[in-house]
């Protein structure tokens, strides 16, 4: 008599020989996430795009606000004529609130991106 395992999803009682060849066959070779990234999927290339955007645009709030300021920038993106802006602490937010309407000129014409408004998020 054979031993028993386990149970499916239909609640059936699965032999211990098919439960250890469903096992094997559930198993996938392990892959580098560089490898993955530089020839993955369509959306992980869309990922990527994306990821390399927000970088490009921290890069541009960092360089328009004050030193002290752009230390506290943790985040930035633009989201159909929405530059959000995502800060250290409360404190920062409340200063970053001050440079918006300059930001928000400065971001727009480096972008060529209409900058309707500027929003501001505190990360934990």
């Amino acid at each position: 008599m054979q031993k028993k395992v386990t149970r499916n999803k239909d609640f059936r009682t699965l032999p211990a020989i098919k439960f250890a060849a469903l096992k094997r066959g559930a198993m996938q070779k392990t892959r580098v996430l560089k490898d993955l990234l530089a020839n993955g999927s369509p959306k992980l290339t869309s990922l990527k795009a994306r990821i390399q955007a927000r970088a490009g645009i921290l890069e541009q709030v960092r360089s328009a606000l004050p030193a002290r300021l752009a230390l506290h920038v943790a985040s930035a993106g633009i989201d159909q004529g929405r530059l959000t802006v995502g800060v250290s602490g409360a404190v920062w937010a409340s200063r970053l609130r001050y440079e918006t309407e300059n930001l928000r000129c400065i971001i727009g014409t480096a972008l060529n991106t209409a900058v309707h408004s500027v929003r501001i998020r505190v990360l934990p």
